[in-house]
């Protein structure tokens, strides 16, 4: 019998293996959760729907070691679940942080596990901070942990500002990604720099489109804003005001690959994704946080350069007036608002660089 050199042995043994890893995850959705299966004797890996301001919510707690800081995400949207693509753009997380994903009140998972009807009368921002103090209490308490990171996206800073104001004791540091600061001049600014885009690059359709929906927003009918947002964003989109060079991203793509995401599960979400707005809206047009200016946390903002979405320019005259134990402003020069997918790079090392430290002897 012909012996195989102990390389080809095992080079045979390896593709047996993969042939076999192969054969058992038949789907993209079914390779990714193989892939995404955190082998470390002491990793967390746990999911579910938890009681949460007397609704079923549903939280996902991943890291590789128990030890390693919490991070609680808060998405944006309202309604845009992280959740069905955090596998792609925030795996490498997991390595230094055990990390949170929270689907917020009538968004994804838990607007599926929830009648609307229920719902509806509770959807108000002070209902949604009261459940991220609910959601830090029960990950302080069920972890062991004194403090965690609060960071948020977008929609998910207005929450995430409040809690900073409310609870800094809670917090190694506050990090605003997208950061929301005064919605209306936000929203107009980003307006009238995709009419002027529109414009430059002679697009008849976007300025007849943009011209018909002015005022944007509209401060006498505010019930219009939502009503014109879809076509206000389709054009920012366009004109790089969300992704920078990028359209529209691949977010809905990845998320059909999910390993934790079902087609009904995404389908939950994009209904959720309407009814967050419609009851929502209106409440976020009000919102100015740039009237807070004295944190007593650790300050950190992570923000796209040519963001249209939420103000690079609101946010760069806003943040000299913020006092903070420590604070720091990282500017993005290669991405609009989706900095997380964008420049995933470079988001990971500002984590490690600039957010880990403040964690270490507290």
């Amino acid at each position: 019998m012909r012996h195989l050199h102990p390389l080809q042995a095992l080079c045979c043994a390896l593709s047996i293996a993969v042939g076999l890893s192969q054969a058992a995850a038949e789907t993209p959705n079914e390779v990714f959760q193989q892939v995404g299966h955190i082998n470390t004797a002491d990793a967390i890996q746990q999911q579910g729907l938890i009681d949460i301001g007397g609704i079923k919510q549903w939280v996902s707690v991943r890291g590789h070691h128990k030890d390693n800081p919490i991070l609680l995400f808060l998405h944006g949207g309202p309604g845009f679940t992280v959740s069905p693509v955090s596998y792609y753009w925030m795996h490498d997380w997991e390595e230094y942080f055990t990390v949170v994903q929270w689907d917020q009140r009538a968004a994804g998972k838990t607007f599926a596990a929830n009648d609307p009807a229920v719902l509806r009368p509770t959807m108000n921002i002070d209902r949604f901070v009261a459940d991220a103090e609910e959601l830090i209490t029960y990950l302080r308490k069920t972890y062991g942990k004194r403090r965690i990171v609060l960071m948020a996206h977008s929609w998910g800073t207005v929450i995430g500002t409040k809690l900073a104001q409310r609870h800094p004791d809670w917090l190694y540091a506050y990090v605003g990604m997208g950061q929301f600061t005064d919605f209306e001049r936000s929203e107009r600014l980003g307006y009238e720099a995709t009419l002027a885009a529109a414009r430059a690059a002679g697009n008849e359709q976007a300025v007849k489109d943009l011209e018909g929906i002015a005022p944007f927003p509209d401060a006498t009918h505010p019930e219009r804003n939502l009503k014109n947002l879809p076509l206000e964003r389709r054009w920012l989109a366009t004109f790089d005001g969300y992704y920078w060079r990028g359209g529209f991203g691949h977010s809905e793509q990845l998320s059909q690959f999910s390993p934790d995401y079902t087609a009904a599960d995404l389908d939950a979400r994009n209904r959720g994704m309407g009814f967050s707005n419609e009851s929502l809206w209106e409440q976020i047009g009000q919102v100015n946080l740039t009237t807070l200016h004295d944190f007593a946390c650790p300050v950190i903002f992570l923000h796209g350069r040519h963001d249209l979405g939420t103000s690079a320019q609101v946010l760069a005259e806003w943040y000299p007036k913020i006092n903070a134990p420590t604070k720091k402003l990282v500017w993005f020069e290669d991405s609009s608002h989706m900095v997380y997918e964008e420049e995933p790079g470079k988001l990971l090392v500002t984590l490690v660089n600039d957010v880990l430290p403040l964690t270490h002897g507290k």
